[in-house]
């Protein structure tokens, strides 16, 4: 089985397609990793799916280390990325500081979200060695700015920022590029223009891979589903019958036991 490297990912750029899925843990993250699946993103939507947070806004630091262990312990062949939380790369020093971190908890490299305005802090952690993901369009850790999610890319103005930022984060050494909610002829534009694959979310198929969050892709939240999301299975459907026919089996179990005892107390004395 192939071991998917910062050199490799890159590699595939026009060759082949590249899925990448989010975890959060041990199982899903062996699960996943035995099915060959290039790249595995620790995301900061952990916040949402697992921690029940309105938003990534809260995740931490602390969160995001103790999710990168538990997913690393399942040693993946797979590109395993760690997300860097909200805050955690406001300086130059503060992001490599916290970088290290994550590629301490077993991360093979760092996602961040942003182009120009955090290129001090992209330069000094590929400086420092490790491995960068870019991610530009919809940026989730600006939601309380941005107040809701849209796709970017529709004025010229945006459509111009994101090539030029696209095209910043190439120059910088990124391993790939992932592109939220982008107008989809853009994405197929960006995607011609830069060196490493674009992997999209809600941005149309005009990029080199896909990225979702696994608890979409198979129905285990199904108290919220992205407008883009059309899930192979509703799972929290079948765990919920499971659950319930475990119940009923014991309940029955449970009622004959008591049933019997009734029958053998009401019986009289020889």
């Amino acid at each position: 089985m192939v071991t998917w490297t910062p050199d490799l990912i890159k590699a595939s750029k026009g060759k082949e397609f590249l899925p990448a899925l989010t975890v959060y843990d041990y199982p899903m993250t062996r699960m996943l990793d035995e099915l060959g699946i290039p790249m595995l993103l620790v995301g900061d939507s952990l916040g949402m799916v697992v921690l029940g947070y309105p938003d990534t806004t809260h995740v931490t630091m602390e969160d995001m280390i103790h999710h990168v262990r538990a997913a690393a312990r399942a040693k993946p062949r797979s590109f395993l990325v760690g997300d860097m939380p909200y805050q955690s790369y406001e300086t130059s020093e503060q992001a490599v500081r916290n970088a290290r971190h994550l590629m301490d908890a077993g991360a093979h490299a760092v996602k961040l979200e942003g182009g120009k305005e955090i290129g001090t802090q992209i330069k000094a952690i590929r400086n420092a060695g490790i491995p960068c993901v870019g991610h530009l369009g919809m940026l989730p850790q600006h939601i309380l700015e941005e107040g809701k999610y849209r796709i970017k890319g529709r004025t010229e103005d945006e459509k111009q920022s994101l090539l030029d930022n696209a095209a910043f984060l190439d120059s910088m050494g990124i391993s790939a590029l992932v592109l939220e909610l982008v107008e989809s002829e853009l994405t197929a534009e960006i995607t011609r223009s830069i060196s490493v694959p674009t992997i999209g979310i809600g941005s149309g198929n005009g990029c080199d891979g896909q990225i979702l969050v696994t608890h979409d892709l198979v129905g285990t939240f199904p108290w919220f589903r992205p407008k883009f999301v059309q899930p192979k299975m509703e799972a929290t459907r079948l765990m919920q019958q499971a659950v319930q026919e475990w119940c009923n089996d014991w309940e029955s179990l449970y009622q004959k036991q008591r049933n019997r005892r009734e029958s053998t107390d009401s019986k009289p004395d020889a």
